[in-house]
């Protein structure tokens, strides 16, 4: 069976459900964004989380929590990461390995890094992230043998800001002969990097994951047009549309794919979950049609949690439906 390899942010999620935007307006946070802060910044954000609402804490982390849904799926899986040797730092080890990763964390002195995740009353997942250790992971930590034995490398867009890190990866996957997917991961991290991304998507990556907006900014067109300029540069491109479902595309295949009927409360992870069963289905050597509809339910089942993480009872009604 295939194996799969993530590269991203180690992340430990404090989800925070609130009754209005305020949150947002205070913090001048765009809503469904991503949006850096610094360490005082991420201190005065969970000061007013613990006032104005209760929370949870979880590993987190984009490509973290799409290879832990494979690994739930039954995929062999890996993660590479940095981490603080800290608390946060054991408790995301920790919860890879509760959820069958295989994790191959680098540490630093630095403190974990954690995502503030702000759900308002429409569902949408506002992050507030304070990178801490997961920024010093560098091109110098990553080397062969971490590659070797991998078919898949999925790696989050959020990378793409540290420009040295992203290509050595790539580069080595491509040395090793891996199939590459990339998660875009959010608009403005897109239209920040908008040329660097063009740059490594037509060198490097074969399957590409991106929401509307993602994809509207990254080409300038709407939702399907869309996924035909993106399936001209990759093998395979994947847009997703929301309660509308998703486009994908390879080479002549053209296929819309409905979404799960869902009573939607929390979108957190909801993309992230689309790529675990999307990859699944890629590494079972499944059709694309059949990746999408199994990408649509695992975003479908998350959205009705709050947070990244499902139930071994939910897991367990997937594989029911997939028949293993």
């Amino acid at each position: 069976m295939d194996k799969i390899l993530g590269i991203g942010n180690a992340l430990v999620d404090i989800l925070a459900i609130f009754k209005n935007d305020e949150m947002l307006q205070k913090y001048n946070l765009p809503k469904g964004s991503m949006t850096h802060v610094d360490e005082e910044t991420t201190n005065k954000i969970f000061a007013d989380i613990k006032h104005q609402s209760k929370y949870d804490i979880v590993a987190g982390g984009s490509a973290a929590n799409t290879v832990n849904g494979l690994s739930k799926l039954g995929i062999k899986t890996a993660f590479i990461g940095k981490t603080g040797k800290d608390e946060l730092g054991n408790f995301f080890i920790n919860d890879m390995k509760k959820n069958g990763t295989t994790p191959k964390l680098l540490t630093t002195e630095k403190t974990t890094g954690n995502c503030k995740v702000l759900i308002t009353p429409d569902g949408e997942r506002t992050m507030c992230t304070y990178l801490g250790a997961a920024i010093d992971l560098n091109e110098k930590d990553l080397y062969h043998e971490q590659f070797e034995g991998y078919d898949y490398l999925h790696i989050e867009g959020y990378l793409v800001q540290n420009h040295g890190l992203m290509k050595r990866a790539l580069e080595l996957a491509k040395r090793h002969r891996i199939t590459i997917s990339l998660d875009m991961a959010s608009f403005n991290v897109v239209a920040e990097n908008k040329k660097f991304m063009s740059e490594i998507l037509n060198k490097y990556v074969d399957i590409i994951f991106a929401n509307e907006e993602e994809a509207r900014i990254f080409t300038g067109r709407e939702p399907q047009e869309a996924l035909e300029i993106l399936a001209e540069i990759c093998k395979i491109a994947i847009v997703k549309i929301g309660s509308a479902g998703s486009y994908v595309k390879q080479g002549n295949e053209f296929y819309k794919i409905k979404a799960i009927s869902a009573k939607a409360i929390d979108a957190t992870g909801a993309g992230d979950l689309y790529a675990s069963g999307f990859l699944y289905g890629m590494a079972k050597k499944l059709p694309i049609e059949i990746c999408g509809e199994i990408g649509s339910l695992c975003a479908g089942n998350i959205v009705e949690v709050v947070g990244t993480k499902l139930s071994d009872e939910k897991w367990n009604n997937i594989k029911k439906i997939l028949n293993y």
